[in-house]
C-alpha cells in the first residue's frame, strides 16, 4: 500500500500545483460547456476519497458536513469559493492522505459497506477504497485539464 499512497500524494500535489498556479476567479470559472470548475474538482476528490474510504468504513471523516454537501456526487459550484476556502482545500489534500495512511498502517478500517461505483466496480473493503480512488481522482484531473483551455 505504500505505493498506492505515493501515487495519490504524487497526484495531490499535481492538484496544490493547480492552485497556487491560477488565480481565485480561474479557479472559480465555470466555462461554457462544463457544469463546474477548477476549485469544485478539487474539492470533490477529497470528499470522495473520505466517503470511499472512511464513511464506508463506519468511521468518522476529516472534512465537515457541510464540504461534504457542497461537494459530493450531484453537486455543482452555488457560489464562489473564496481565498479562506481554498486554503482549507489546500491543507485538506495533503492532511488527508497523510491522516488516512496512519490509520490504514494502525489496522483501524475492519467493516466497510460494500459499494458499487459508477463504472460498476463493486469496492468490498478499505484498500480496495484506496486503490479505486486513483481512478476517481484521474478522471477529474482530465476534466481539469480541460477546463483550463477554457479559462
Amino acid at each position: 500500500m505504500k505505493t498506492s499512497f505515493e501515487i495519490t500524494r504524487m497526484n495531490r500535489r499535481k492538484l496544490l500545483d493547480v492552485l497556487e498556479n491560477n488565480t481565485l476567479e480561474q479557479l472559480n470559472k465555470v466555462p461554457e460547456g462544463f457544469s463546474n470548475n477548477l476549485i469544485w474538482n478539487i474539492a470533490h476528490i477529497v470528499v470522495v476519497q473520505q466517503m470511499l474510504v472512511y464513511k464506508l468504513s463506519g468511521l468518522p471523516m476529516q472534512i465537515s458536513d457541510a464540504m461534504v454537501d457542497a461537494y459530493k456526487r450531484g453537486t455543482k459550484p452555488e457560489a464562489d469559493v473564496t481565498a479562506d476556502e481554498v486554503e482549507t482545500i489546500k491543507q485538506l489534500l495533503t492532511a488527508t492522505i497523510d491522516q488516512t495512511e496512519a490509520d490504514y498502517n494502525a489496522g483501524i478500517f475492519r467493516d466497510y459497506t460494500d459499494f458499487t461505483t459508477m463504472s460498476g466496480f463493486v469496492i468490498t473493503n478499505a484498500q480496495q477504497a484506496i486503490e479505486f480512488n486513483h481512478y476517481h481522482e484521474g478522471i477529474h484531473v482530465g476534466i481539469m485539464m480541460g477546463i483550463r483551455k477554457f479559462i
